[in-house]
């Protein structure tokens, strides 16, 4: 009976023993902060369903309180597009942004928010978590001390917003355009004088005359800056931008202290808001058109196919080159080109005969 009686109290110490660092670990508690390169107010980039904002309520009800993230939209407490930086250097856990906004040093980070001429919402999605995105985007982080998931995702975008209308290929030569990503190189390669703004820096340079056009988001996102009372021609087709991914950039040290659950909650926070955001942009946009048009006056159209076959031989000519000269780029360039087109072969029997119906 004595025998029984240690051998019990030796288990049920051990247990506690076993069971005391598990029970320290779930009640870890982090406080982080999160920057963003959009400004205060913002729909979708900053708040609303699916923004950043959201994404941080979401993690804190998930993590009951264990990670708390405050969020600072652009100028709160650090300038727009400074979150690289300060994620980099350990300022600030996270930010929120668009990865071609680092082209100037990672020129790869472009492929991860779009690709001129790329995929859609759901190919690059299907990119990203199943087709090796995500483990080329880590490879091209990693060595920085930074981690990236997708985060938000606008959809197909509009072409822009002109002051005079595009007629030919020729209209573009020494169009001043607030265009940032490879559309830019696109651009630029034919003949446009290409500015990169912070979103709202837009609406002022575009009604002062200081751009001749810009490019944004679309409908419902536009008509919030204001961009139908500075230009009426408004053009579509999503060359451009057949998707753009929200950034969501994490120190990888911040997020090497995180336990393995409120890592798992971290991602399945940004996996939610990334199909809310882009499922927001779908219910919004319709309308925001049809009130664009029928109330302010835009003429809302498409480019003439002769420009957009132009687009489309410069997009070519400008990735090819830029692979060439770059090997990390390239790596990704073949690889996203890659699941392009298996992706386009599947596509061509599902999505196209559904919408030629």
């Amino acid at each position: 009976m004595h025998r029984r009686q240690m051998l019990l109290q030796t288990a049920t110490l051990g247990a506690a023993t076993l069971a005391a660092p598990a029970v320290a670990r779930a009640q870890d508690s982090f406080s982080w902060k999160m920057t963003n390169a959009y400004g205060p107010g913002s729909p979708f980039y900053v708040e609303g369903p699916g923004s950043p904002r959201d994404f941080c309520e979401k993690v804190a009800a998930m993590s009951d309180g264990r990670l708390q993230i405050q969020h600072f939209a652009a100028g709160e407490l650090i300038p727009a597009l400074e979150g690289f930086d300060a994620v980099r250097n350990g300022a600030v856990e996270m930010n929120a942004a668009n990865a071609y906004f680092w082209a100037g040093r990672l020129p790869a980070a472009q492929y991860f928010t779009t690709v001129p001429f790329g995929m859609n919402f759901q190919g690059m999605n299907a990119w990203l978590y199943h087709g090796g995105g995500m483990e080329l985007w880590d490879e091209l982080y990693e060595p920085l001390g930074l981690k990236a998931l997708p985060m938000g995702n606008t959809g197909v975008q509009m072409t822009g917003w002109f002051r005079e209308p595009i007629e030919s290929v020729s209209d573009f030569e020494n169009l001043k355009m607030r265009i940032p990503g490879l559309a830019g190189k696109v651009y630029a390669a034919l003949g446009v004088d290409v500015r990169l703004l912070p979103g709202g820096e837009i609406f002022p340079a575009l009604e002062r005359g200081v751009i001749d056009a810009a490019e944004f988001v679309g409908p419902y996102q536009d008509r919030r800056l204001g961009l139908q009372n500075a230009a009426k021609y408004y053009y579509t087709t999503g060359w451009h931008e057949p998707s753009n991914v929200t950034e969501l950039l994490i120190s990888r040290a911040a997020w090497d202290t995180l336990p393995a659950d409120l890592q798992a909650i971290v991602q399945t926070a940004a996996m939610a808001c990334n199909l809310e955001s882009h499922t927001w942009c779908e219910a919004n946009n319709a309308s925001a058109l049809k009130d664009l048009v029928e109330n302010e006056g835009v003429i809302a159209q498409t480019l003439p196919q002769e420009v957009v076959d132009e687009l489309r031989g410069a997009t070519e000519t400008v990735l090819n080159e830029a692979a060439a000269e770059d090997p990390q780029l390239k790596k990704v360039h073949d690889a996203f080109m890659a699941f392009k087109q298996e992706h386009a072969s599947w596509a061509a029997v599902s999505e196209a005969p559904l919408y030629s119906l």
